[in-house]
């Protein structure tokens, strides 16, 4: 606690016996200014003030438990920090503001249906020499504005609110620890590896060596986000630590903050040799303290809970109920698994299976995922948007939002045999993120027979798929191009040269861009693909029965959902070849065959002619 006249700082460490403050001239090396011992107050908490004006100076603390002294570590909630993380800065985070700060507001944003997210990578999005972006890598790179790549198409930010996305998912953001922030170029990472939560990443910065300024430019990048009508969404990990033993967490409080396997080890649900305990007091307050800063500091409008299969379902309801109080249309979605078991039971952890018991919160939907395009596990197989025949009940769970309908075959659905979102806003609909392989070299693993123009149509289809189901929509940054990674499966620590976005592509695929351009706005414009109850899915949504295999055909009938259109039919070809199906009445066309049709006159339609792998979406008015 910062004012000019004096700080105070304060730790939690019941089972020491001493404790000490240690400050420092420089956030590495430099030298030792001052110790002090800390004092021990209620509850296991130690407490020292110091008056003086400490701003600017780097601190660290280290306990005695019996008599061994521990590392020295920042505190977990140190909210600035020295290069690299390795210790806390005094800052008066007054400073840390830019110009116009105090005025910054989201954008409007009513439904959690309406959120279509796109999800980014700070330094994929200007890293390219293609990007145009003079703050490569950094997060000044996503304020800059009139960019644009050698044929002049717009990148980087102006790409994004062309695009026309609601959010933008940054993956994470906050201090990790793979990257040596003295050389940022050195070596890549996507930075599930947490070391300082409540602190910016210095490597996306000008200057790591200045806690201020990391802070700044973050707050930069969220505040023109909101100018551009942008919402900011952060990918957050707290399910696990980059480090365990030696942990900023461990090193003050031994074993408390993560579970641990009957022989007394650390269990590892995680896949990354630690899980942090969420049923345990003190990392519950953590965890929604931390997130709570996020939102009154940084003025963030969403989180992804990375592996919220890990934690459990009264901790996330707990978060979930306190940030709707700050800012009620907070987007809150996490991954409904875990990476391996976990000694907590499953019925008490916030796994897909229970989304219906989370509050407000989504689940992403693997089943429609890999409906979509074959299985993220066995690289060949297919989905049904490139023809594999029996995906027609997973891409029906996923049209309606993973919310029970009596025309679901729950016996054929990939993966989940029960419907598990009450409502559809619980459910994150997408067919690709930045695990696993991309849509577009999914496609080219999977359909290697295929020609490249076949595959264009598949990968349309994919997202016309996803951009006409219920629930939230979710696309992966650079799929509206056909975005690869040169078919890296888990390109987490690979180099720039397959990470990058190459916005040349945006060129190439110009026609691919302007289909998904124009597919998010035909979303926006027509609620009935955005219903918030799934009483109104019931009602309103009915798949046609007799479809040769491989098509999906249904309606969405009534002006659902205060649509303008009256009726609306929406017809998937997952096949090869071209179908004919019958249909009946007079129809306009809005999509024919993966293509927007400008020609709204009425058509009789007795024979329906679907191209190979295609969307079409017919209206009444």
């Amino acid at each position: 606690i910062y004012t000019v006249e004096s700080s105070t700082f304060k730790i939690w460490s019941p089972a020491a016996v001493q404790a000490e403050i240690i400050f420092y001239t420089d956030g590495v090396g430099g030298k030792e200014l001052k110790r002090a011992f800390m004092s021990k107050e209620k509850n296991g908490i130690w407490a020292v003030t110091i008056n003086a004006d400490m701003k600017g100076l780097f601190y660290v603390f280290r306990i005695k438990i019996k008599n061994k002294w521990l590392d020295e570590v920042p505190d977990p909630y140190a909210k600035a920090v020295g290069v690299n993380g390795k210790r806390a800065m005094v800052i008066d985070l007054k400073e840390s503001n830019p110009g116009g700060w105090e005025r910054d507001k989201s954008p409007v944003f009513k439904d959690k249906t309406d959120a279509i997210i796109y999800e980014l990578h700070i330094r994929d999005a200007s890293i390219s020499p293609a990007s145009g972006i003079k703050n490569k890598g950094k997060f000044l790179g996503l304020t800059e504005t009139g960019t644009k790549n050698a044929d002049g198409f717009s990148t980087g930010l102006d790409h994004i609110k062309e695009l026309g996305i609601t959010h933008v998912h940054l993956l994470p953001l906050y201090d990790f620890n793979s990257i040596d922030e003295t050389k940022p170029d050195a070596k890549y990472n996507w930075g599930y590896d947490p070391l300082n939560y409540n602190v910016p990443e210095g490597s996306y910065s000008s200057n790591p060596y200045d806690g201020v300024t990391r802070i700044r430019e973050f707050k930069e990048l969220v505040k023109t986000f909101h100018e551009n009508g942008l919402r900011v969404v952060m990918d957050v990990v707290y399910n696990h630590t980059a480090l365990t033993e030696t942990s900023n967490f461990n090193q003050l409080v031994p074993g408390y903050y993560y579970r641990q396997t009957k022989d007394g080890k650390f269990s590892n649900a995680t896949a990354c040799g630690n899980e942090t305990a969420s049923e345990r007091p003190m990392f519950r307050k953590f965890m929604l303290e931390s997130m709570k800063y996020w939102v009154e500091e940084y003025h963030i409008d969403g989180f992804r809970i990375d592996l919220m299969g890990v934690h459990d379902i009264k901790t996330m309801n707990l978060i979930s109920a306190e940030l709707h109080k700050i800012k009620p249309d907070i987007l809150i979605y996490g991954e409904g698994w875990t990476a391996g078991p976990s000694p907590l039971p499953d019925s008490l952890r916030a796994l897909k299976a229970n989304a219906h018991k989370l509050n407000r919160i989504a689940v992403f939907s693997d089943d429609i995922r890999d409906g979509i395009k074959g299985s993220v596990f066995e690289h060949k197989d297919q989905g049904f948007a490139s023809g594999k025949s029996g995906m027609e009940e997973s891409i029906k769970f996923g049209v309606v939002a993973a919310v029970k309908h009596t025309q679901v075959d729950y016996n054929k659905v990939n993966y989940s045999k029960a419907a598990y979102a009450k409502e559809p806003y619980q459910t994150v609909t997408y067919a690709e993120c930045h695990d696993n392989h991309v849509l577009w070299d999914k496609l080219a693993i999977s359909a290697k027979d295929a020609t490249e123009a076949e595959r264009k149509e598949m990968h349309k289809l994919a997202l016309s798929i996803v951009l006409t189901s219920q629930g939230i929509s979710f696309l992966h940054a650079g799929t509206e191009f056909l975005r690869s990674k040169k078919e890296v499966e888990n390109s987490y620590e690979s180099p720039d040269s397959i990470n990058a976005i190459d916005w040349n592509l945006k060129t190439e695929n110009k026609e691919v861009f302007d289909y998904i351009k124009t597919l998010i706005k035909f979303r926006k414009d027509h609620p009935a693909f955005r219903m918030m109850d799934s009483g109104k899915i019931s009602k309103h949504i009915r798949f046609d029965d007799d479809m040769p295999p491989g098509i999906i055909s249904y309606s969405i009938n009534g002006w659902a959902n205060g649509d303008t259109w009256k009726n609306i039919r929406v017809i998937f070809n997952g096949t090869g070849k071209e179908q004919k199906i019958l249909t009946s009445g007079t129809w306009r066309y809005a999509i024919r065959c993966n293509k927007f049709e400008s020609d709204n006159k009425e058509h009789l339609m007795p024979n329906l002619v679907l191209s190979p792998y295609s969307c079409t979406v017919l209206y009444q008015k």
